[in-house]
């Protein structure tokens, strides 16, 4: 065995080779032994196959360019592969992989240490955040959405519940002159499990001895039955992640669809609950626009701005630990097939492409602006003002409009 292979061989360990199909995979192997690639760079061309074949593009045998010299072949590779990331998605010919068409997951509750009340998991000074509060009720989530983060943090298909979560509820104490706002859509969906383990009975119990708190709980779900057979405290809040029907159907696996979201929240307004929604991520593609704004004029239509408490906008960011998460499944995904460029430590769409759709979201709601609180989600500082056309100074005073807004929507009174 020459030098070269033993090289290659070592180099391909702990990569995603033996993931790709036979034949890219001698490909690689003959093309290597050829041209002498590096560790680095055969690192990238195994992962170039793999996103290929992931985004149900062209594969790396007919990207591949037809040069002798190393470097050239390398530099053409990379931008032959760089062309097909960076050109906006179509889903038109899209075909799904290895989906899975149920839910299929198995419960586990445990006695945990500690409580999970803490602060947003994705909160940081590099970006305006809320300051949210966030309560691990229960930890993963059964839906199946390509670009989550969960999926990086808790065993897929183990929903695990906490034994002494009501226990602890009871006994947490907080600041009776303070407003506070907490959410339980960070670790799992809030409502797919319904009232499990009695999550909904200590939840709803909470909010009612704690006025002074604003909970609100988001989903992608459509399980509002114990919401419409309860009588539901006014602190409480329900909003919607929702997104065009083109992501639902190719990357938010086992959702309940737009409309079913959509009735869920009209059957919760009807009831008096207050109701928000979440566009995050919102996703570049062909006429993506247009899809999203048929979304922005049916709100409208079927909202009044009073029954709305807020709206917020927010895009793909990844971190590499998700990247390679999603890199190691036999399915397929486009969520991955953007410009990446750096967001704060992350990766995302470039600067322009943000600003074009968070600001063509905002004024779609422009009926909406004085009544409902409107904010961006981990984003930099500048981009609200690009927006927007407003931004707030620090953290702290755009935690303190949010919650004053909530507060005024639901009639309490906002505690500093």
């Amino acid at each position: 065995m020459n030098s070269y292979t033993d090289k290659f061989n070592n180099s391909i360990l702990n990569t995603f080779f033996t993931k790709l199909p036979h034949a890219e995979q001698e490909f690689i192997r003959t093309k290597s032994l050829e041209l002498k690639f590096s560790h680095q760079e055969l690192k990238q061309i195994i992962d170039i196959a793999r996103d290929l074949g992931m985004w149900d593009e062209k594969n790396i045998i007919e990207i591949f360019p037809d040069h002798n010299q190393k470097k050239v072949v390398f530099t053409r590779l990379r931008k032959a592969y760089e062309d097909i990331r960076d050109k906006p998605n179509s889903y038109e010919n899209f075909e799904l992989k290895n989906i899975p068409t149920e839910q299929k997951f198995k419960f586990k509750t445990e006695a945990k240490d500690g409580f999970g009340l803490g602060l947003c998991p994705v909160a940081s000074e590099k970006t305006r955040c809320c300051n949210l509060l966030t309560l691990d009720a229960v930890e993963s989530c059964g839906f199946d959405c390509s670009y989550c983060s969960i999926q990086s943090f808790y065993t897929q298909n183990t929903i695990t519940f906490d034994s002494g979560f009501k226990e602890k509820l009871l006994k947490l104490e907080l600041d009776k002159n303070k407003t506070y706002h907490i959410g339980t859509g960070q670790s799992s969906d809030s409502l797919m499990f319904g009232n499990r383990e009695g999550i909904l009975d200590a939840l709803f119990e909470f909010a009612r001895t704690n006025p002074n708190v604003i909970l609100e709980f988001k989903t992608k779900s459509d399980n509002i039955k114990y919401f419409l057979e309860n009588d539901i405290p006014k602190n409480i809040l329900c909003t919607w992640s929702l997104n065009t029907t083109t992501i639902i159907d190719n990357e938010e696996h086992l959702t309940a669809s737009l409309e079913k979201r959509i009735n869920a929240a009209r059957k919760l307004a009807d009831k008096g609950v207050k109701v928000g929604f979440h566009f995050h991520p919102i996703v570049e593609y062909e006429n993506y626009l247009d899809e999203y704004q048929e979304i922005y004029k049916k709100l409208i239509l079927e909202f009044d701005s009073n029954e709305v408490a807020l709206v917020s906008f927010g895009t793909l960011t990844f971190i590499k630990p998700v990247i390679k998460q999603l890199r190691e499944r036999e399915f397929r995904t486009k969520i991955t097939q953007i410009p990446h460029t750096n967001a704060s430590g992350k990766t995302s769409y470039p600067h322009t492409t943000k600003v074009e759709m968070f600001k063509h979201a905002y004024e779609s709601f422009k009926p909406w602006h004085k009544d409902v609180f409107f904010y961006l989600c981990m984003e930099e500082h500048e981009m609200w003002a690009e927006s927007f056309g407003y931004n707030y100074s620090t953290n702290n005073d755009f935690e303190k409009a949010m919650l004053s807004a909530y507060a005024k929507k639901i009639d309490t009174e906002f505690l500093i």
